[in-house]
């Protein structure tokens, strides 16, 4: 299996001697990034052998079943993706084998690689609408669930309140990143990878600067606050 997965990574990047950019460099770039994210969260929970697969392979391809209810791609299509589950049951195997001081050490990027899945999902599947010819509601919709969704289940079996409804603005980035391909924005290849890295950044200062969307007014705040003014 190792073999075979070296062999198809070099097929994807490597092609008549020039960089071949597709959707599939993009599943890659996604599910690594994520498949780590899950592991390290079970990691971090204290799962046992299983929980740690199972929570690796939920947050890598979680956000595509959802995105293939959403919009009517057939399920198959994510049981056909035979390489990136080869990919991730390797990546998962090793995060399980390293010294745990590494992990400790790892732990500190569950945020960085999180911010990698989701840029590189969101775009992936934006362009997977855009291939079946589907609405522009349809793209901002896969793109989102695409890019947030693996992240929502993973927090949800973890036990945690998950960050798309709460934490510093996150599946608002892949949305945006829907209305960018949709409207098309960004294409080409370079304009592909500056959308990546540009989703990556925006989440990365999201946490640093704990960007937040508004929430709702409390009305008891507000009418304690208006009190206050008449006193």
């Amino acid at each position: 299996m190792a073999l075979r997965i070296i062999e198809k990574m070099m097929m994807f990047c490597f092609g008549g001697g020039k960089i071949i950019v597709t959707w599939e460099i993009l599943n890659i770039i996604g599910t690594l990034a994520f498949v780590i994210s899950g592991a390290l969260v079970a990691i971090e929970e204290k799962y046992d052998i299983l929980g740690v697969y199972v929570l690796g392979f939920i947050t890598a391809f979680g956000g595509g079943l959802i995105r293939n209810l959403l919009i009517d791609i057939p399920i198959r299509t994510i049981w056909e993706q035979d390489f990136l589950f080869g990919i991730a049951f390797l990546v998962i195997t090793v995060v399980l084998i390293i010294p745990s001081k590494w992990i400790l050490q790892w732990q500190k990027w569950i945020v960085f690689f999180d911010a990698i899945g989701l840029g590189a999902f969101a775009i992936q599947g934006a362009n997977f609408a855009v291939s079946i010819k589907a609405p522009f509601i349809a793209i901002v919709i896969a793109s989102t669930m695409t890019g947030a969704g693996g992240g929502m289940l993973r927090d949800v079996f973890a036990g945690r309140k998950p960050m798309i409804f709460h934490s510093d603005i996150y599946a608002l980035w892949a949305a945006l990143a829907g209305m960018a391909i949709g409207l098309n924005i960004v294409n080409g290849p370079y304009m592909t990878f500056f959308l990546l890295m540009l989703i990556v950044i925006c989440r990365m200062l999201s946490v640093y600067y704990a960007w937040n969307l508004p929430q709702g007014i409390k009305w008891n705040d507000q009418q304690s606050m208006n009190n206050k003014r008449d006193a």
